[in-house]
């Protein structure tokens, strides 16, 4: 159908039905190509909704007080060994991990779909990455923390490095020129989707999130509490981008969901789960501070049934309990009163849709 428009002397005819074409043309992978980077209209409502939900939840690490958080670290009867720990694990492993996160999500994900707003909103969640290893840099600065003790952390605690090649090995798979045409090249990406966002961001963030955050809850670490608490709140965002863009993929292709294939995915869990146990009790080597390292280990356990039935798959440990209900209660955090500083932050607009923390964890 052709619709034409007089303007002044000159006219100009637009074809619908080729439009029309164009947006039938939108897909995950093997799509359309255009360096137009037209959004509209949008096919893949999910994507530009999250986006402007995750824009919503804008954040600087700056706008955070530290000044308890200094106050107790320099206090050396204020904290326990263990606590200390806890802390040095969590910003060693995030320092980087956000990082490795942000960079499959550049220079793989977003650079193999194809639909404009999917590349939206996995821009934005790049971006987000950018944040959280901001806001790490700044509990590295405010704590007076040697740098190189990060850096040595992430790269010699054995724990630490069998869950980072775990995932970039997902990640160097796909740094190649594939034809995405080939199933196997697509269950290549719907792994490298898979793992990024059920099993890592979903599933292996969540021990040391519920760890720092247990301490939050006893009145320590505020300032990295708090930052911690909006990070898990992106974390959701993200599961959940990486959980819709992994079910588009599979739904136009079918041909990648073989038995074999959710097989592999979940085995794929199973790994997981048990570099995450190990690394848990590298944070927890000893109960202490009314925390238990056979609470979080459950809860891990809990977490990944919940990642692995989002996507349509059978869970590993049917029935398990959630020990730590409180961390939904963490997620809600649209407006409230620091009781350390004296003031009311709020780093949600009125527009934005409350997270759904039940649904999350």
């Amino acid at each position: 159908m052709l619709k034409t428009f007089q303007v002044g002397s000159k006219t100009f005819v637009l074809d619908q039905d080729k439009a029309e074409a164009a947006f039938a043309a939108k897909k995950v992978i093997n799509g359309r190509e255009t360096m137009t980077f037209n959004l509209l209209p949008l096919k893949y409502q999910w994507a530009y909704d999250l986006y402007r939900k995750m824009k919503a939840n804008h954040w600087e690490p700056e706008d955070i007080p530290m000044g308890k958080d200094i106050e107790q670290w320099r206090d050396e009867k204020a904290l326990s060994d263990v606590e200390r720990w806890i802390i040095r694990m969590g910003i060693g492993y995030f320092s980087a991990a956000e990082g490795i996160v942000g960079d499959n999500i550049q220079h793989v994900v977003r650079e193999l779909v194809t639909a404009p707003e999917l590349k939206l909103v996995l821009g934005r969640h790049a971006h987000e990455e950018n944040i959280h290893a901001d806001s790490l840099l700044y509990m590295i600065s405010s704590l007076g923390i040697n740098p190189h003790e990060c850096e040595a952390m992430f790269e010699d605690v054995p724990t630490i490095v069998r869950k980072n090649e775990f995932v970039t090995k997902v990640s160097r798979d796909l740094r190649r020129d594939l034809d995405l045409t080939q199933t196997a090249n697509k269950q290549l990406l719907a792994r490298n989707i898979f793992v990024f966002g059920q099993c890592m961001e979903g599933t292996q963030f969540y021990g040391l999130f519920g760890m720092v955050l247990s301490l939050y809850r006893q009145n320590k670490f505020p300032g990295i509490g708090q930052m911690f608490r909006y990070t898990l709140r992106d974390e959701s965002n993200h599961i959940e981008v990486f959980r819709n863009l992994f079910m588009d993929l599979i739904e136009e292709n079918r041909d990648i969901w073989t038995a074999e294939f959710k097989e592999e995915l979940r085995a794929l869990m199973i790994e997981a789960v048990t570099l995450e146990k190990e690394f848990i009790r590298d944070c927890l080597p000893v109960n202490s501070v009314g925390l238990s390292a056979e609470d979080f280990t459950q809860y891990i356990d809990f977490i990944a049934d919940r990642r692995l039935e989002g996507v349509g798959l059978a869970p590993l440990a049917s029935g398990v309990k959630n020990p730590l209900p409180w961390l939904a209660e963490m997620m809600d955090i649209k407006k409230e009163q620091n009781f350390f500083e004296g003031r009311v932050t709020e780093y949600q607009k009125s527009s934005s849709l409350n997270v759904a923390a039940d649904d999350e964890l």
